[in-house]
């Protein structure tokens, strides 16, 4: 019997930092024969695996570095021990060989071993690979000479010094390049992250003051916040450094869903505070009554109301983390309660989530044939949707379904056709000038988002924006519809109603809060999110069962894509909605000469839907690479740390590609409607 703690413990009673306390626990052996030894020398953890699988007869595991513990044997007769210490040098020989391939020990002369040659001596000493080899070398021939002839205990102790000699040399050598690090590659990862940093924040602190200070924006158009530091503003600031230093701390890394929750229910909370100073300001009266827009301050405040009550049920729905990860959450008791609850449930949410989004499509006012088959190609596919819920999703992973298999993949080629249609043909289909495919006042009652009535040099890039930016809205939530879990319809319907409430208020609130404020708001809400669909920062609670929906034959890739998708379905759901929001926003405060050219107007609208979610994505990284880092010796660098550090480069990935289609998007659509613009004017 073996006893052995798994850590030790500081005179505080603190545990998992890499001092010696900590690091240094007890193992215990009970039951070796007569034998007894009251202190055994200080062993690695690496040496007990070779110590019990040679005590059990078992093959000891192929890449331990490990040496067996000399006490443990002290009972059994010599030849067993010798015997065990051969098969451990066989062991460690044979990962030499593997970081050596040249190792030289079956060619080398072993003469001097025993003669005592000065260059056989020479020989050994001139390369570490040369000694490894004189070593093993020496304890073998020390053994095959005990073997044959008549032993005695002297020629016995010898050759078990020889072979611990080897043993421990070997060992410490191979574990000292397991734990080697490309210190020159990680010093240029480093700095290639830190230099990136800098310039994407330069970016950013340069946009900002050619909006806000360098005089293309009149004071009397802004609020009064504009000219310093707003409250809104310094929390989007600290919401980084708050995560930077949770980073630091291993139960932080495992409850962080909390830190996002909390955060993003402040955010709300302050956009609350504002509106209602802004309604104190000017009166409660006189403000819905403004201009003729009859209850628009109520409009606001509806929104945000809407914001927290679906946060709060968010936040319930997934208990999420570590160490509280069993306690109930709204997920649980639907599940404990049976399908008769989470299916009508997930019926009801899918045909909303559908419904909003066809809503949207079916209110431009455009009656041509082109959008006529957008949005019958987004009504079928949703109705398909739905057909695959309601009959196949209880047995998609049937090895026998055909049928589900089939509807899957006709979804997946529906909604690809409709999605990169969209994109590629509505600017070069679009009417030019009498464009009034946008929402206005007539269409929707009470209007989705305040006619804009400015100018602007191609007001038909908003409404391609518009129209594309659903197109990416809603392929993306019915794609989330098929491949989520059951119980996950209804947070897709939660989020979707949080997006379209932000950006509506976000409309409707004029420069009341910076551009910049807004985006990285919805950045921190795709990240509540991802925890609010039940993700964590550890690998156990990817949806891997997901990932093979639609697929008739094992495709890693395919697999690998689907999982993505499923993974950070709330990340990549935010990204892909700021090409919708980009439309909703008014350019009335900004100075835009007639003449400006391709560059200013297109910094103009993506420059701070692109710079903001790449900026707070590289600190974060550059940050978490640090700590990483500096953690390598923690206790839970493999079960905490990297994992996270993971999902921080995978973060990473969906950052870049989110950032790149609506970057794309955009260049796309104003260089399509610009060279129209150009030849219907010239012709």
């Amino acid at each position: 019997m073996m006893i052995v703690s798994d850590h030790g413990m500081t005179e505080n009673g603190n545990h998992g930092g890499s001092t010696y306390e900590e690091t240094d626990s007890l193992a215990l052996f009970i039951g070796l024969g007569n034998h007894v030894f009251d202190h055994a020398s200080v062993i690695n953890q690496i040496d007990i695996a070779p110590t019990l699988a040679l005590l059990f007869g078992v093959p000891i595991p192929k890449n331990n570095v490990g040496v067996l513990i000399r006490e443990a044997f002290d009972s059994l007769t010599e030849d067993q021990h010798l015997r065990a210490l051969e098969l451990n040098a066989w062991q460690l020989l044979r990962l030499l060989h593997a970081q050596l391939s040249g190792l030289p020990c079956r060619n080398f002369p072993c003469d001097a071993l025993y003669d005592h040659q000065s260059s056989g001596s020479s020989e050994c000493n001139r390369t570490t690979e040369n000694m490894l080899c004189c070593l093993y070398m020496e304890a073998a021939a020390l053994y095959t000479s005990w073997k044959s002839k008549s032993a005695s205990n002297k020629d016995y102790s010898s050759t078990a010094a020889a072979y611990y000699k080897f043993l421990k040399s070997a060992s410490e050598w191979l574990s000292g390049r397991t734990t080697d690090k490309p210190v020159k590659l990680l010093a240029l990862g480093l700095a290639t992250m830190v230099i990136s940093s800098v310039m994407l924040s330069s970016l950013m602190l340069r946009r900002l003051r050619e909006i806000y200070h360098g005089g293309k924006q009149p004071a009397s158009n802004l609020n009064d916040s504009m000219n310093g530091w707003s409250f809104d503003e310094t929390f989007i600031f600290s919401v980084v450094v708050i995560l930077v230093t949770c980073m630091t701390s291993s139960s932080m890394v495992e409850e962080e869903h909390y830190i996002w929750y909390f955060l993003i229910s402040t955010f709300y909370l302050l956009l609350l505070r504002k509106t209602a100073q802004s309604l104190s300001a000017v009166g409660l009266q006189s403000f819905l009554m403004q201009k003729g827009k009859s209850g628009e301050g109520y409009f606001r405040v509806c929104c945000i109301f809407l914001l927290l009550i679906s946060g709060r049920i968010l936040r319930g729905w997934h208990q999420g983390g570590v160490n509280w990860t069993s306690l109930p959450d709204i997920s649980k008791w639907l599940e404990q309660g049976g399908g008769q609850y989470v299916k009508p449930l997930q019926l009801i949410s899918a045909i909303l989530v559908i419904s909003i989004g066809l809503f949207a499509l079916f209110s431009i006012e455009s009656k041509g044939k082109y959008f006529q088959m957008v949005r019958l190609s987004f009504l079928i596919s949703g109705l398909l949707v739905l057909l695959h819920i309601t009959r196949y999703q209880d047995y998609t992973f049937s090895s026998t379904n055909y049928g589900a298999t089939l509807l899957v993949q006709i979804i997946y080629a529906i909604l690809g056709t409709a999605t990169i249609g969209t994109v590629v043909a509505l600017p070069w289909l679009i009417p030019l000038s009498t464009s009034k495919i946008f929402p206005s006042d007539n269409t929707i009652s009470p209007s989705f988002f305040p006619r804009i009535q400015e100018k602007f040099p191609l007001v038909e890039l908003r409404d391609s924006l518009y129209v594309i930016g659903w197109a990416y809205i809603l392929c993306w939530c019915l794609l989330q519809l098929l491949l989520q879990q059951a119980i996950n319809t209804t947070p897709i319907l939660l989020l979707l109603l949080q997006m379209v409430a932000g950006v509506l208020y976000f409309a409707r609130s004029g420069t009341h809060h910076k551009e910049w404020v807004e985006i990285a708001g919805f950045y921190y809400l795709g990240m509540a999110g991802h925890f609010a669909l039940g993700n964590s920062n550890t690998l156990a609670t990817i949806d891997v069962a997901g990932a093979f929906i639609g697929i008739s034959n094992h495709s890693t890739f395919l697999s690998g894509i689907l999982m993505f998708i499923i993974t950070y379905a709330s990340p990549m759901f935010i990204l892909l909605s700021l090409v919708m929001y980009i439309s909703t926003k008014s350019m009335a405060h900004l100075v835009i000469p007639e003449k400006a050219n391709a560059g200013d107007l297109l910094m103009t609208m993506l420059g701070f839907p692109c710079l903001v979610p790449l900026v707070i994505n590289s600190i974060l990284l550059t940050a978490y690479t640090v700590v990483l880092l500096l953690m390598q010796n923690h206790l839970f660098v493999w079960s905490v740390f990297s994992p996270k550090y993971l999902y921080v480069c995978a973060t990473t990935v969906c950052t870049l590609i989110g950032v790149f289609i609506v970057a794309a998007t955009g260049f796309y659509t104003y260089f399509v409607l610009a060279k129209r613009k150009r030849k219907a004017c010239s012709g």
